[in-house]
C-alpha cells in the first residue's frame, strides 16, 4: 500500500454548525494565504462550487473578513465545472462570483469555460496552469490551497467512483461525461490535488456520515475519489460539522 509509505499530516475540525465551519476555514485559509504571500508572493488557490463553501464565500465576502485577505495577491483557479455558461445557475464559477468574487478586490482569476467545447475548455485550462506556474512539459503544478467537498457517493471535484480521472497520471486538468449527472465536466486530476500544500475539505449533513467515515481510513485502500486525496507534501484537513460527523468511529 504505496499511501503508507509516508505520512499525511491529518486534522478534523468539528463544528456545531456550517456557521461555525466557516469560521474555522476562513482562519485556516488566512493563515496559509498569509505564509504563501511571504514565502513566495502570491497564494494560489482553486475553489470548489456547491451548497457547501457558500457560508464560507459569504463570511470571507461580509464587512469582518472582506479586508483580511490579500485579494490582489491571490490568483484564483477552479478545482472542477459543469459544462454551462457562467451565469447559468449550475456554474462553478458563477457561484463563487456571486457570493465572493463581486464582493472583494480579487482581480486574478482563472475559471474554467464551461461554455466552450469540453476537450478544448480542458486543454485550455491546463494551458494556464501551465504557465501561471511555470511549468515544465513534466511538471506538476503546487497550489497552496485546493478547497474540497465531498458527495454522498464519495466523489471530490467532478472525480466520480467509476471517472477516467481516476486513472490518469499525466494531464493536469481533464474533461469527461459523467452519467450520474447526465452531463459533462471538467475537473483537476488527482496528481494536481495531491501535489497542493494544502487540500481542505468542507463536509455538512447527516446523510454524509458513511462516506466521511470511509474517507478518514486512510489505513485502508481507498475506493471513494475523496478518499484518494492523500497530499504528498502538504495537509489534508477537514472541516465539518457535528451532523456529518455522527459517523466517525473515535474507538481508535
Amino acid at each position: 500500500m504505496s499511501g503508507l509509505s509516508r505520512s499525511i499530516h491529518l486534522t478534523v475540525h468539528i463544528h456545531k454548525d456550517p456557521a461555525a465551519m466557516a469560521e474555522r476555514a476562513a482562519h485556516i485559509l488566512a493563515a496559509a494565504s498569509e505564509e504563501a504571500i511571504a514565502e513566495r508572493g502570491v497564494f494560489r488557490i482553486a475553489f470548489s462550487g456547491g451548497n457547501t463553501p457558500i457560508p464560507l464565500f459569504r463570511l470571507l465576502a461580509g464587512k469582518d473578513w472582506s479586508d483580511r485577505l490579500p485579494w490582489e495577491k491571490m490568483a484564483i483557479f477552479w478545482v472542477d465545472e459543469r459544462c454551462v455558461g457562467p451565469d447559468h445557475p449550475d456554474s462553478n464559477y458563477g457561484l463563487v462570483r456571486r457570493e465572493l468574487l463581486n464582493h472583494v478586490p480579487a482581480t486574478h482569476f482563472y475559471r474554467m469555460r464551461g461554455d466552450a467545447e469540453p476537450v478544448q475548455a480542458a486543454a485550455k485550462y491546463e494551458e494556464q496552469i501551465r504557465n501561471e506556474f511555470a511549468l515544465g512539459p513534466a511538471d506538476l503544478p503546487r497550489f497552496d490551497f485546493i478547497l474540497l467537498g465531498m458527495g454522498e457517493d464519495g466523489h471530490t471535484g467532478s472525480i466520480f467512483s467509476k471517472s477516467p480521472a481516476l486513472a490518469e497520471k499525466k494531464r493536469l486538468v481533464i474533461d469527461q461525461y459523467v452519467p450520474e449527472r447526465k452531463g459533462d465536466r471538467i475537473t483537476l486530476t488527482l496528481p494536481v490535488i495531491n501535489n497542493a500544500r494544502c487540500c481542505m475539505f468542507l463536509v455538512t449533513g447527516e446523510e454524509k456520515h458513511r462516506v466521511l467515515s470511509q474517507a478518514l481510513n486512510l489505513l485502508a485502500d481507498p475506493t471513494l475519489p475523496a478518499q484518494m486525496v492523500r497530499p504528498s507534501f502538504g495537509d489534508l484537513i477537514w472541516v465539518v460539522d457535528e451532523a456529518a460527523a455522527k459517523g466517525i468511529d473515535t474507538s481508535h
